[in-house]
């Protein structure tokens, strides 16, 4: 039984621009087995049903791209499922087009820290993928004996922090628990988030929790900075470690970076969305909604991430998506200080960097480089995730990169619709989603949903 879909513009492995191609997903593997280099169509928009399966269609001039894989997402199930879930997560990421999801390990209870708690997630998620999701571990003090056992079960690296996280579960790791942890983990990734508090960070007062301005000077460059010449000194002891920098913010430190880079260091990097689409000049006092940590920073910081991606300083990009109970963000109150902190956007990342990626010349093939393929090279998937080739899994998307829309809580298909980005303009609309060429998400659809079932697999 196949899947065959044919357009006269299809984004294939190693083309910034599409060109004509038929591709053949077998539903029994889930895997592509043919890419035809023509067009099959026959100019009406054709397509044919068997129950509840889409096995023919002609997209026409619309643009096929593969599945994306947002790397940093946080689904918060189990414990913490009113915040988010593994069902309204995944239909987001849908939606969007984003056909894997990397789950991290901190804001569910258990943080997926042992063994254990890595079941306890997947029992959770089991029936209620809508995409394909695999599973970081946590790195926290004292729970290096559980790194080779967790590799075991399967995930596909550790994350830890820097800084306080503010999660008793899930507390920061210091300079001497990183030793511990790197020993453990030859050929295997660490994740950081990468803020530092020293004896030189600069002091900062609360004068008005309002202020977007003086919650940014609470959280100075200088504190990634100090993480990141750690990391980099780290990574210098422990070369087989491959450390990553989760969503950086400060453009300060990209000299470090490089200079890493430069070195041959085993060193990526991401950014996230809302540090290239968003400014600190734009952000009102009062609206906690734009609250994260590394916090939104200036305008002209926002375009040097940008040239560091264009450069390849910068890797990846990926949502970090962050979402909590719209109260945990106190709109009345306005207090930066002590709402929650998180950008959600997960559904919304094609089309951000899009519309602000083409302003700067960025190609649709650059786009698909940053948002799915080093990511799934990130996360040990890029064998079977992230280009449409044979071998790799049916994972593909159907999109229309000229559509506008204005961002509304009827585009959200996450559980708490509350974002930065509502009222935005952007363009680009996903029309249909495959998942290991089942039908995962279809615009035509009441809802984008009804009829279909959650077939998404956990990695």
């Amino acid at each position: 039984m196949l899947l065959t879909v044919t357009s006269r513009n299809v984004l294939l492995p190693d083309y910034d621009l599409p060109r004509p191609a038929t591709i053949n997903v077998d539903l029994r593997t889930g895997k592509i087995i043919e890419v035809r280099l023509r067009y099959t169509g026959d100019g009406a928009c054709r397509e044919s049903w068997a129950p509840g399966e889409l096995h023919f269609v002609d997209a026409r001039d619309k643009i096929v791209i593969p599945g994306l894989v947002d790397a940093h997402v946080h689904l918060e199930e189990p414990g913490n499922q009113d915040w988010e879930g593994f069902w309204t997560g995944t239909q987001a990421a849908a939606a969007g087009g984003v056909t894997t999801l990397i789950d991290m390990p901190v804001d569910s209870s258990p943080p997926t820290t042992t063994p254990r708690n890595l079941d306890i997630k997947r029992h959770s998620a089991r029936g209620q993928c809508w995409v394909d999701v695999g599973f970081w571990g946590g790195a926290i003090p004292r729970n290096q004996a559980e790194s080779g056992p967790l590799l075991s079960a399967g995930v596909r690296g550790f994350k830890c922090f820097l800084i306080d996280t503010g999660i008793e579960e899930f507390p920061c790791v210091s300079e001497n628990d990183l030793h511990a942890h790197m020993s453990y983990l030859q050929n295997s990734v660490m994740i950081f988030h990468a803020e530092m508090q020293t004896a030189s960070s600069p002091a900062r007062h609360r004068l008005n929790p309002r202020s977007y301005q003086e919650f940014l000077s609470s959280r100075p460059k200088e504190l990634e900075i100090d993480a990141i010449t750690l990391i980099t000194r780290l990574q210098a002891i422990y070369p087989s470690v491959s450390c990553h920098i989760a969503h950086l913010s400060a453009a300060a430190a990209l000299p470090i970076i490089r200079a890493a880079k430069d070195c041959g260091s085993k060193l990526s990097v991401e950014t996230c969305f809302h540090y290239l689409c968003l400014s600190a000049e734009d952000i009102p006092d009062g609206a906690t909604e734009y609250k994260c940590t590394p916090p939104i920073r200036e305008d002209s910081n926002r375009n040097l991430l940008w040239d560091a991606l264009v450069d390849g300083t910068i890797d990846c990009v990926t949502s970090d998506h962050s979402p909590c109970l719209i109260e945990m963000k106190g709109l009345e109150r306005g207090d930066f200080m002590e709402a929650w902190g998180g950008v959600s956007s997960l559904g919304l990342g094609l089309s951000l960097l899009w519309t602000e990626g083409r302003k700067r010349g960025i190609s649709l093939g650059q786009i698909i480089r940053l948002m799915s393929i080093r990511n799934a090279e990130l996360a040990g998937l890029s064998g079977t995730k992230g280009q449409l080739k044979v071998g790799h899994d049916g994972d593909l998307v159907i999109w229309d990169p000229e559509p506008e829309f204005k961002v509304s809580k009827e585009h959200l298909y996450f559980k708490n619709k509350l974002t930065p980005y509502e009222g935005m303009t952007l363009k680009g609309f996903v029309h249909k989603t495959f998942v290991r060429g089942r039908l995962a998400y279809d615009s035509a659809l009441q809802d984008g949903f009804t009829g279909l079932q959650p077939s998404g697999e956990l990695l």
